[in-house]
């Protein structure tokens, strides 16, 4: 008389890391409702009309905007926008400085400079990969890169110091 033992069976029982445990089999598929309409199966339900929605227009606005702002960024050449990265990212820090000083500022220039940044650290990227440098040497080169940068205000802080 052969039986089995229920920790087998269950499967709840514990398993090796690593090795997912199978799933327990069941004659339930799900709910489908995409083939038939809702009114099919509860008949006082009738389809309610979709509102407008009122941000339509207004959500193609940014993304012109962004196209256009990628056009200027593909526009420049590599060392501009490497001048620009440093900028931006001296503005960032002085925003940074300003949120712990508790000085007033624009939370969202945050996302605004970072995204910004990452636009243009990708455009040099895909410059690179147009002229074949692998993945190793642009690393090489980044860090090259960064450990010649001069330190300088950013020019919010230079525009400040002329007035």
């Amino acid at each position: 008389m052969a039986t089995m033992s229920l920790a087998a069976a269950s499967p709840l029982a514990s398993t090796p890391r690593g090795v997912a445990a199978p799933a327990p089999r069941t004659a339930f598929l799900g709910l489908r409702t995409s083939g038939a309409p809702a009114t099919r199966f509860f008949p006082g339900l009738a389809a309610a009309p979709q509102p407008a929605r009122r941000g339509a227009a207004a959500a193609v606005v940014p993304m012109a905007k962004r196209e256009q702002e990628l056009e200027e960024i593909r526009a420049m050449t590599t060392e501009q926008l490497e001048e620009e990265v440093v900028d931006l990212k001296g503005e960032l820090f002085l925003l940074r400085l300003k949120r712990s000083a508790r000085q007033e500022f624009k939370n969202s220039e945050f996302s605004r400079m970072r995204k910004r940044i990452a636009r243009m650290l990708t455009v040099k990227r895909e410059r690179e990969i147009e002229q074949g440098i692998n993945k190793r040497l642009s690393r090489k080169l980044d860090r090259k890169w960064k450990q010649s940068i001069v330190v300088r205000p950013p020019p919010s802080l230079r525009e400040k110091k002329e007035e």
